[in-house]
């Protein structure tokens, strides 16, 4: 049996409300139907457009097999290309970030304009003919200080996202903010299961006690149906939209991103030990309003978001292999915030910091339980874990008709 009509048929027997069969989380030639299923296609989140300040700003990320780099080009548009020379095949910037006049291949210095061109190549034939060998374009798209690329040669439409993202974060002006620190951690663990613990909080008494100060355990952070019926989350959405703040969950109709506003305990207005605002600036000057929570935002396959009155913190996953995932978390404070006299980095990261390598410990034990022969699908929770059976949903919608060649199927849980 071939390896896809394997996947077909796992995901044909499979048991609704289950985990998913061991292959999906560990099996290597699962992981590469995983990319090029899903992660060679889809919208995926990169960075922000802050980071990319002026003119000649660069940004790289490894997306499975392809590097990518983004630059903001003289006329100030952000570009992404395969990060690839045309010549022999280099990976032309090596490092993170950076800034360059134009884009240099160090293997043999062909160079390239920011705005993709080939603008010189040396010693090369006669007759050479340069505008036929520019950087490979990767569609990219910016909405409200997010950047998006996207592998496929036909890209989705990215309209429907920006038509319901855009008028929740507009207003805290991201793309005017600054980076204030940024880490990555290697989880080794399959990019599905860190999905699946980060869509629920059951584990969070026991395995959080930083993040527990301030963000509710309540099922009706993570999942739609149990947000709908919470009473204090349809009062907080109410009063918020009163301040013509967006808030109430809104969901595609495939299921791949979603965005509300949630209530974080009472008195607390920031991921901080206290509780208290984390930057004396409010992130942006648009949005004064007391209590407004966290603004929440998830796209599958890449990013989960956060957005509070005084900072915002994102997440960005990338694979690596079956078992290694790279997640990236930014915080961004408001442009003017001078580090040590309206923030400090230490208290400004602590929660997540130390959440983030809680999760870690998590994930890395539950695969070392999945590896086992005894491992069996289990169920989940009916009260804690609605928004794990939700992503999970949405990968078996997304990934079998791909895998028949069919095109996604929808939400029917949509609202």
């Amino acid at each position: 049996m071939d390896l896809r009509n394997d996947m077909l048929g796992r995901l044909r027997s499979r048991r609704e409300g289950f985990t998913l069969p061991q292959p999906f989380y560990i099996d290597p030639g699962y992981f590469r139907l995983d990319m090029e299923m899903i992660w060679y296609r889809d919208w995926l989140f990169v960075g922000h457009d802050c980071e990319l300040d002026k003119p000649g700003s660069f940004l790289t990320v490894q997306i499975g097999e392809y590097p990518v780099v983004l630059v903001r080009d003289l006329k100030g548009t952000i570009r992404a290309f395969h990060n690839t020379c045309r010549h022999r095949g280099s990976r032309i910037c090596a490092a993170e970030k950076g800034a360059a006049v134009r884009l240099v291949c160090p293997y043999h210095q062909w160079s390239y304009d920011l705005d993709g061109r080939l603008l010189f190549a040396r010693q090369v034939a006669e007759g050479f003919d340069k505008s036929a060998y520019g950087l490979k374009t990767v569609a990219c798209e910016s909405v409200a200080g997010y950047l998006f690329v996207c592998l496929a040669e036909t890209p989705p439409d990215f309209a429907p996202f920006r038509k319901i993202m855009e008028p929740y974060f507009a207003p805290h002006r991201l793309t005017e903010a600054k980076l204030a620190y940024e880490s990555t951690i290697v989880e080794r663990g399959n990019w599905k299961l860190i999905w699946e613990n980060n869509r629920e909080c059951y584990h969070c008494a026991a395995n959080h006690p930083e993040l527990c100060r301030t963000f509710p355990e309540a099922p009706s952070a993570t999942g739609i149906q149990s947000a709908e019926e919470d009473s204090e989350m349809r009062e907080h959405w109410a009063r918020l939209e009163a301040m013509g703040l967006p808030a109430r969950f809104h969901v595609d109709p495939a299921g791949q991103f979603r965005t509300t506003r949630t209530p974080l305990l009472p008195d607390v207005v920031s991921y901080t030990l206290s509780g208290k605002a984390a930057v004396r600036k409010n992130l942006s000057d648009e949005v004064s309003a007391e209590r407004i929570g966290s603004l929440m935002l998830y796209h599958y396959p890449t990013t989960w978001n956060h957005v509070l009155i005084d900072h915002a913190v994102t997440f960005r996953l990338l694979p690596i292999s079956a078992n290694e995932t790279a997640l990236t978390t930014k915080w961004l404070v408001h442009k003017d915030a001078i580090e040590g006299k309206d923030y400090d980095v230490k208290e400004l990261i602590h929660v997540w910091t130390e959440t983030n390598n809680q999760d870690r410990r998590i994930i890395e034990e539950n695969v070392r339980g999945i590896h086992s022969p005894a491992y069996e699908p289990g169920p989940y929770s009916t009260v804690h874990e609605g928004g794990v059976v939700e992503f999970v949903e949405w990968y078996v919608r997304t990934i079998e008709p791909r895998l028949m060649g069919e095109a996604r199927k929808p939400l029917s849980l949509a609202s």
